[in-house]
C-alpha cells in the first residue's frame, strides 16, 4: 500500500499506460504536428497582386476584342456614304474639280475663302448681302465641302486651287481684280495668294484669322491614339448626335447666331459623310491647321494692296491682342472689332462684315485710280 501510494505521488506510471508508452517509466514531450510552409498558410501580398494583374490584363484583352469587333460591325453597318446635294456647280481649278457658288450680277468681284471644316454654305448669310453691290464667288477648298478630295492639304495646294479658280472664273484682269476674303485658316490662303499674284487682286481681308502657322490642331499623339476602326466609329457616332453638332456650332458662333434646324444640321454634317471625306479629315487633322510663318505673313505689308482685318470682339480662338498684332503685321489699318461676335462673324454678324467689305471695296477703287 505504501509503495503504491508512493508511486502515485511521484507520477511513476510504469506499466500502467500513463507514461510515454515506452514502458520504461521515463517521460517525453508529445511529438509536434507537421508544420505548414508560411507561404502556403499566408500567401504573400506580391503573389495576390500578380494574380489580380493577370486577371485585369485578361479582362482588358477581352474588352478590347469585344470593342474592336463591335467597332468593325458598326463601321460595316454605317459604311454607306451620303450623296452631295443636287444642283451643285463645279469647275476645274488647277488640279481640283471644285464646287463653287455665285451671287449677284454687277459690281466689283469678291471671292470668299472659307476656313477649316467649312464650306461654301458657311457664307449663306453674308453672300446675299454682298450681292447687292458685288459679284460674289465662293469655293469649297479641297478636303472640305463637296470639292474633289485631292491632297496634300497644305497652304500651297489651297493657294494653287484658289488662283486656278480665279482663272476659271476669268477674274484677275483689269477691272476684274477681286477682293479676297479669307476666314480663319482661309486667311493664310488669301495671304499667300496676295504674295504670289498681287497684280491679280483688288484687296485682301483677313476675317477671324491671323494667317499664322501656330501649330494649332490635335496633339501629335492623336494619330497613335485615335486609330481605325475606333476613330471612324467615334466620328460617325458624333455626327449622328444633333446635340454634339449644335454644341460645337454654338461654341464657335455665339448667342447671336440662328439656331440650327434640320437643314442647318445637314449643312454641317453632310460634307463629312460623302465619299472620301473621312480619309481627308484624318489627313488634315494630322497636318494641323494650315498657316504661314510669321515672317512670310509680314511680307504682305510690303505688297501695295488695300488690306483689312476683321474679328469678332469675343473670339476666344485667338487672344485679345491678335487683331491689333495682325493688322500691324500685314500693314493694314486698325482692325474692325464686331461687338458680341465670336469666331463665325459671317454667320452671327453678316451686316457688320458686309459693311467692312464695302469699306475695303471703296479703298480698292480709290487705289486703282
Amino acid at each position: 500500500m505504501t509503495a503504491d501510494l508512493h508511486r502515485a505521488e511521484t507520477g511513476d506510471g510504469a506499466g500502467d499506460g500513463t507514461g510515454d508508452g515506452t514502458g520504461d517509466g521515463s517521460t517525453h514531450p508529445a511529438p509536434a504536428p507537421p508544420s505548414v510552409p508560411a507561404e502556403r498558410a499566408h500567401p504573400p501580398r506580391r503573389s495576390r497582386l500578380r494574380r489580380w494583374l493577370r486577371r485585369g490584363a485578361l479582362g482588358c484583352a477581352v474588352l478590347l476584342v469585344v470593342v474592336t469587333a463591335a467597332s468593325f460591325v458598326y463601321n460595316g453597318v454605317t459604311a454607306g456614304r451620303a450623296a452631295p446635294p443636287r444642283g451643285l456647280k463645279y469647275v476645274q481649278a488647277a488640279d481640283v474639280r471644285t464646287r463653287y457658288q455665285t451671287w449677284g450680277t454687277a459690281g466689283p468681284p469678291v471671292v470668299l475663302v472659307h476656313g477649316a471644316f467649312e464650306t461654301v454654305d458657311t457664307w449663306s448669310r453674308l453672300a446675299p448681302l454682298l450681292a447687292r453691290d458685288h459679284r460674289v464667288y465662293a469655293l469649297d477648298l479641297t478636303g472640305d465641302g463637296y470639292s474633289e478630295r485631292h491632297g496634300p492639304y497644305t497652304v500651297d495646294h489651297f493657294t494653287r486651287q484658289l488662283l486656278g479658280f480665279l482663272s476659271a472664273m476669268h477674274l484677275g484682269g483689269p477691272g476684274e481684280r477681286p477682293l479676297l476674303v479669307g476666314h480663319s485658316s482661309g486667311a493664310a490662303v488669301v495671304t499667300e495668294a496676295a504674295l504670289r499674284a498681287p497684280g491679280r487682286l483688288g484687296g485682301v481681308m483677313l476675317l477671324d484669322g491671323d494667317a499664322l502657322d501656330t501649330g494649332a490642331g490635335p496633339p501629335p499623339a492623336f494619330k497613335y491614339v485615335l486609330i481605325d476602326p475606333y476613330r471612324t466609329s467615334l466620328l460617325r457616332i458624333g455626327l449622328g448626335i444633333d446635340a454634339v453638332i449644335r454644341s460645337l456650332y454654338d461654341a464657335q458662333c455665339g448667342p447671336a447666331c440662328p439656331r440650327l434646324d434640320a437643314a442647318g444640321l445637314d449643312q454641317w454634317r453632310r460634307p463629312l459623310r460623302v465619299p472620301g471625306a473621312e480619309g481627308a479629315l484624318w489627313s488634315m487633322l494630322a497636318a494641323g491647321v494650315p498657316g504661314l510663318p510669321a515672317d512670310q505673313v509680314a511680307r504682305l505689308a510690303g505688297v501695295r494692296l488695300p488690306k483689312s482685318v476683321v474679328f469678332g470682339a469675343q473670339d476666344d480662338v485667338f487672344t485679345r491682342r491678335t487683331p491689333q498684332e495682325t493688322a500691324r503685321r500685314i500693314g493694314a489699318p486698325p482692325p474692325t472689332l464686331i461687338p458680341g461676335a465670336r469666331h463665325l462673324t459671317m454667320v452671327s454678324s453678316p451686316e457688320a462684315v458686309a459693311a467692312a467689305v464695302d469699306r475695303l471695296t471703296a479703298a480698292s477703287v480709290a487705289a486703282s485710280r
